[in-house]
């Protein structure tokens, strides 16, 4: 009987804390930064694709200007800046690079492991061209025609006669 009080007056409190004529404000959402955005960046077709090609063509750029000593392997500080700025890019989906060789350095391979995997990943097809649509699956693809398919007059699937 002692303890009813006692929890009534922890209800009336605990009510009382929620109670407010101020709304609730949500946290600021952080951006989205797709995975893709590592590979959207080679993107240099106007229809918006990526051939397999061009995605080696920009991360062999992008490895050789990281590369400040030219030794062919990213050594501590400039596995350390690259890392840096993929964070503040990519924020939450950035990948950072790790030498998991334990050489000291991180060559070409390593470098261009996870974009190489994402492209892999992304490339259903398998034809060494990621389309827009294939670079950006949230995004609804066009409707395709329903009526492509039909035999057209004159066509030899067309019935009628001569």
């Amino acid at each position: 009987m002692r303890k009813l009080p006692l929890l009534l007056c922890a209800c009336a409190l605990a009510l009382s804390a929620c109670a407010s004529d101020k709304p609730h404000r949500k946290p600021p959402e952080a951006p989205w930064h797709p995975a893709t955005a590592m590979l959207t960046k080679y993107v240099k077709n106007p229809d918006g694709s990526l051939t397999r090609a061009q995605m080696e063509a920009g991360l062999r750029a992008d490895f050789d200007a990281a590369d400040k000593n030219k030794t062919g392997c990213l050594d501590t500080d400039e596995t350390r800046t690259i890392n840096q700025e993929r964070l503040a890019e990519d924020q939450s989906t950035a990948s950072p690079l790790l030498d998991l060789t334990g050489r000291g350095c991180i060559d070409f391979p390593q470098f261009a492991n996870t974009p190489r995997s994402l492209f892999d990943a992304l490339d259903r097809d398998n034809n060494g061209v990621l389309t827009k649509y294939e670079l950006r699956p949230w995004e609804p693809a066009p409707k395709k025609d329903d009526d492509s398919n039909a035999p057209r007059s004159g066509s030899h699937h067309a019935r009628g006669g001569n």
